[in-house]
């Protein structure tokens, strides 16, 4: 039976034009792949022929940046959300970007190179959470205090995979267009579960984006990195991108990354010093050689393999500069691993009692500058803890001036302040609400 885009259009429609107010505000899980882009695209078409005045329910498009992701896919896709951001404002539309992000201290390379976490893999898939759960469902429980419940809409498609079509029959209530999400007050949404991925394909190439994109880039992607888009992932049921699709470009829970290999084979071969340390942290993951016989919790044992030593956890911060430096250097602008990491990859490496290697020397070294060990140093970690001490009969408002200091350090990691005021102020006057209703 082909695509009936008229009754996923009337669902949507229904949907949105259901409830009374407060009505919940729809946030769309957006990767910037084939399934987010023609979900995006049936709700924006359809809520645009409405007329401005019941255009009366916000949708929020959360896109995640793990800050370690396929560098092409990540220009590509940030490019998409500037158009979107433009479009929607031109447009009139109640249509909002978020970027989410990990805190700084769950970022990768703080866990791996600061703390000497192994390469993550099937056994210890530490990265899931941290990179791509937290910062999404802190976003969403957000949006769920203010306003008390959250409908989620996803591109998840039944036919993406046998795995995928049994998690959406067992979540899903017959009759009912919404399904219950894991997460208190949040409801799940996923008007394309039935499209086929041909199905997809025809609707982006007859379809233009309304936000001016071009889905042509898009399908060349694809067709060049013989992959699929890795899902927004709010919750553990959903797998682990690896294989063919685009995803993390360190992600070693496979042997292999084929979509990474692929766009090299097309041409892309700046990327041979990404995919070299992806193997490189494969291959030696649980060489005794590159880890401490002793576990960050204390605990040893016949067999137990700790953090990498500290050799190592230079030895990895050396080669992904040297990448960096590499890449830029043959015209691309690239940022492996930012300024923030640098500084919490030092000072965890102080509070582990490693002083014989130091990020500024290893930095100096690389790109032959003079940055001095107070540079990667910041005392505002410390200074946390201080703070905590200090709350401690008021342990409400170490939480809040905490919560402030991430969401500036969310702001700087990525270099852009747009919208920080506004987001302190918010966060500030929920607060007051909630402590003059106890």
């Amino acid at each position: 039976m082909p695509i009936d885009i008229a009754h996923i259009t009337k669902e949507i429609l229904l949907q949105y034009q259901d409830e009374d107010e407060p009505k919940r505000p729809w946030i769309v899980g957006f990767s910037g792949g084939k399934d987010s882009t023609m979900l995006l695209q049936l709700v924006w078409i359809t809520v645009s022929r409405l007329p401005a005045e019941m255009r009366n329910r916000e949708i929020y498009v959360v896109c995640n940046n793990t800050l370690v992701e396929n560098p092409k896919i990540l220009k590509y896709t940030e490019e998409v959300l500037q158009d979107i951001e433009k479009a929607s404002v031109s447009q009139g539309m109640p249509i909002y970007v978020v970027r989410t992000i990990p805190k700084l201290e769950e970022s990768f390379w703080v866990n791996l190179i600061g703390k000497g976490y192994p390469a993550p893999n099937n056994a210890f898939r530490w990265c899931t959470e941290r990179l791509k759960i937290n910062p999404t469902t802190a976003f969403i429980k957000d949006k769920i205090s203010e306003i008390g419940e959250a409908i989620i809409l996803l591109g998840t498609r039944k036919d993406e995979s046998s795995s995928r079509a049994k998690s959406i029959q067992k979540h899903q209530v017959k009759g009912e267009r919404l399904r219950k999400h894991i997460l208190p007050n949040a409801f799940v949404f996923a008007p394309i579960e039935d499209v086929l991925t041909n199905e997809v394909w025809a609707y982006l190439n007859q379809v233009p984006s309304p936000w001016g994109s071009d889905n042509k880039q898009l399908q060349a992607l694809y067709r060049n990195a013989n992959s699929g888009d890795c899902p927004i992932v709010i919750d553990d049921t959903t797998p682990s991108c690896g294989n063919s699709r685009f995803g993390c470009w360190v992600c070693t829970v496979v042997k292999k990354d084929k979509s990474m290999e692929a766009l090299i084979e097309n041409g892309e071969d700046w990327m041979e010093p990404l995919m070299d340390i992806r193997d490189i942290l494969v291959t030696y993951r649980n060489e005794p050689d590159w880890r401490e016989s002793r576990r960050r919790n204390g605990s040893t044992g016949e067999g137990i393999l700790g953090p990498y030593t500290p050799a190592k956890r230079a030895y990895i911060l050396k080669l992904l500069l040297e990448a960096q430096k590499e890449i830029n250097a043959g015209g691309h602008d690239y940022q492996l691993i930012n300024y923030q990491e640098l500084v919490a990859i030092q000072v965890t490496w102080y509070r582990d009692s490693i002083f014989k290697y130091s990020v500024s020397d290893i930095y100096n070294e690389i790109f032959g500058t003079d940055f001095q060990s107070g540079d990667f140093n910041d005392h505002l970690i410390f200074e946390k803890e201080v703070l905590k001490e200090s709350c401690a009969n008021n342990p409400e408002h170490f939480g809040l001036i905490n919560e402030l200091l991430e969401l500036q350090s969310s702001k700087t990691i990525l270099m852009n302040n747009k919208g920080l005021h506004n987001d302190l102020e918010r966060r500030l006057e929920q607060f007051v609400k909630k402590e003059e209703e106890k």
